[in-house]
């Protein structure tokens, strides 16, 4: 039976993941920084993982074992401009989406080559590939995973180990289903970050889940792979607007 190591499994896509894989079969390690949160989880592991604290990850890989599949779901939000967004709360947010994804994955890797065989799959986003306004801070915080699993799926590949970039739009248990960890009071930019945000039509967490198992199952699965129409739609207009303007869903 293989393992799947899930982190952020609290609620929105990472409870809902961790219920899709325990449904298929799997042997499922559900990780939250508070692991109370998960006591109705009917998975076969409950652990604490804390994303952003080096001995939390390697304590939780520790008693993990044995892991097949990695779900990096973990993460939070911040909405504000860039102008007004203060850099203490950036750094917070790049520990949360981009470090403590990339540590967690540095931590299981060594058993994972050793074995020759394994799946990274990051819970990234639509806007790990556009920009809307009042959004750049989360958006730069997923260009940059995305960045560093890329690397990782060529650097890896010669050890049997797949890495998947799964691009959610909005979610429609929260945005994007992520703790917010910083709004920015009304600012010249507000109105404009609202019009922009609503563009990337609504999944749901089961939705995701679903993909990112199916994704797990495949025998050579894409480096990417957008999960619902709009995503796909938004990011497909993405790839062929030129990268010398600003690109602007719907405008």
């Amino acid at each position: 039976m293989s393992s799947v190591l899930i982190t952020g499994a609290s609620k929105g896509i990472g409870r809902a993941t961790a219920a899709e894989f325990a449904a298929r079969g799997y042997h499922v390690i559900a990780t939250a920084r508070d692991p109370r949160s998960l006591d109705d989880l009917d998975v076969a592991q409950r652990l604490r993982l804390d994303v952003t604290d080096q001995a939390s990850v390697d304590e939780a890989v520790a008693a993990a074992g044995e892991v097949d599949v990695l779900v990096s779901n973990a993460g939070v939000i911040f909405l504000g401009a860039v102008e007004a967004s203060p850099i203490t709360e950036i750094e917070r947010l790049f520990a949360q989406n981009t470090s403590g994804a990339i540590r967690v994955a540095q931590a299981v890797l060594p058993q994972m080559r050793e074995r020759k065989q394994g799946r990274l799959l990051f819970v990234s986003s639509v806007v790990g590939r556009l920009v809307f306004s009042g959004n750049a801070a989360y958006s730069a915080s997923k260009w940059a995973l995305e960045a560093l699993a890329e690397a990782l799926a060529i650097e890896t590949a010669p050890f049997g180990i797949h890495t998947t970039l799964l691009q959610p739009g909005t979610v429609s248990s929260g945005a994007l289903d992520a703790p917010l960890i910083y709004r920015l009071p009304e600012d010249p930019y507000t109105s404009l970050a609202s019009d922009s945000m609503d563009r990337t039509g609504s999944i749901t967490p089961e939705e995701v889940a679903v993909a990112i198992a199916d994704a797990a199952e495949l025998d050579i699965p894409p480096l990417r792979l957008p999960v619902g129409q709009m995503a796909a739609a938004v990011l497909g207009m993405r790839k062929a607007a030129p990268d010398d303007v600003p690109f602007i869903p719907g405008a």
